[in-house]
């Protein structure tokens, strides 16, 4: 089964606004950890935003580092659309990673003709609501809910647990002191190695952060699996990007 074929705005557009607004008062129940991080992501007075559309660019490795340039769209209610240009020996790789209405799909082209990765069924799903999950750090309005759990066992490290696309997202943070968000790692489906899917250890290093319409989100990341272990810098990084701009509805 294949996702359904809507457009970026199509996703966009199908956001729902909540008529709410950021207030610090209502963090009193949460640990201290979770107070800092969610008041230094979200200013005071912030409408909750359900939606983000974010301009990028970086380079994802694909046998060796290539540069892309990406524009995306994460809708919570529904699942998100990644569309990017890749350049490899100068000609253009065109695609799209997906998750809509529950179900995900990959596909990418060279020259927008041939085929390079095509994907899709259940892993390819469960590994893009993975991905979503990991991607809720650009949308930090949604760690601001009833629904979302939080623990935590010092000042700098930071558990919340939610479910999204009926599946259980669990988040490690690690924060400094002003509440900044440093990494963030979770058990997500995958095939790195090619083989099986299985659970494996996926995550981010923050390396700087910016402010779009009150969201302080991060801003340059890499991203890979095995994370926390020497295997990610050696053959699990494989995505670095710097967001452009970031925009809420």
């Amino acid at each position: 089964m294949m996702t359904k074929e809507i457009s970026l705005n199509t996703l966009w557009n199908s956001a729902i606004s909540k008529d709410r607004v950021f207030h610090s008062d209502g963090l009193s129940h949460l640990p201290e950890a979770a107070r800092r991080y969610l008041e230094h992501a979200i200013a005071p007075g912030t409408a909750i935003a359900s939606a983000v559309r974010l301009q990028m660019h970086g380079e994802i490795k694909l046998k060796s580092w290539i540069p892309f340039k990406a524009e995306q769209v994460i809708c919570w209610q529904r699942g998100l659309i990644w569309s990017a240009t890749a350049w490899m020996n100068g000609l253009p790789i065109w695609g799209s990673d997906r998750l809509i209405d529950g179900v995900g799909a990959m596909q990418w082209k060279l020259l927008g003709v041939f085929p390079v990765m095509i994907g899709s069924g259940a892993d390819i799903t469960r590994s893009n609501v993975g991905r979503l999950q990991a991607e809720s750090i650009c949308l930090p309005s949604v760690f601001y809910g009833d629904d979302v759990s939080w623990t935590t066992t010092d000042s700098s490290d930071l558990h919340s647990s939610f479910v999204v696309q009926g599946e259980r997202a669990e988040l490690d943070f690690t924060i400094d002191q002003t509440g900044r968000l440093k990494t963030v790692k979770l058990p997500r489906w995958g095939n790195p190695e090619g083989g099986e899917f299985h659970d494996l250890d996926f995550g981010a290093i923050v390396e700087s952060e910016g402010t779009f319409w009150g969201y302080t989100i991060p801003t340059r990341l890499r991203v890979g699996w095995y994370f926390g272990t020497e295997r990610f810098k050696l053959e699990g990084e494989f995505f670095r990007a710097t967001i452009d701009d970031a925009i809420y509805r």
